[in-house]
């Protein structure tokens, strides 16, 4: 075991193996143990992984990572042996027992958790794009998608005004 108390201090996911079919007793004997230990500020949340089928007309949850346990946490020490104590744990993913932390993309690709995204721009303000191939261009939003993850802007090119798709962190409002 490696000693995480020289690392940044930093709340992330963790992906946990156990053992097939004790991914909900791992999920309810760790938030037991959270509890009971009131570790609510360094182990914040615990998740096994779901979806919603149908058969016919029943409603059934079906595991989408069978033998994993989702784990935000405070990797440290303490909390490492905490979660790999836990009986039908078998260990953290990573190399040796080294836990690695998934990335944002990874967290939001899975829908784990949902990210607010704030905009300083709305429909018809300037903007000018700040990131990629059309950096420098100016142009007007025409479009902001409903995740506010992508924008549609009429950018002015070669005097026309054409539309362009992009990451709603490539444009800034022009004041």
């Amino acid at each position: 075991m490696s000693d995480f108390n020289d690392a940044i201090p930093e709340i992330r996911w963790y992906v946990v193996h156990t053992f097939t079919g004790y991914e909900n007793k791992v999920k309810a004997n760790l938030e037991k143990i959270i509890e009971n230990r009131e570790l609510q500020d360094e182990i914040v949340d615990v998740v096994v992984p779901v979806e919603i089928r149908m058969d016919g007309d029943k409603e059934y949850e079906a595991k989408l990572m069978p033998s994993y346990v989702l784990v935000k946490m405070l990797m440290n020490d303490a909390n490492w042996h905490v979660v790999r104590n836990i009986t039908g744990v078998t260990g953290f993913v990573g190399p040796g027992s080294k836990p690695v932390p998934l990335t944002d993309e990874e967290v939001s690709r899975m829908g784990i958790e949902v990210s607010v995204v704030t905009l300083d721009y709305e429909v018809g303000d300037s903007v000018k794009i700040i990131d990629g191939p059309l950096a420098n261009y100016s142009g007007v939003v025409q479009s902001i998608s409903d995740d506010k993850k992508t924008v549609t802007v009429l950018a002015s090119m070669f005097g026309r005004s054409t539309p362009v798709d992009l990451k709603s962190n490539q444009i800034e409002r022009i004041i």
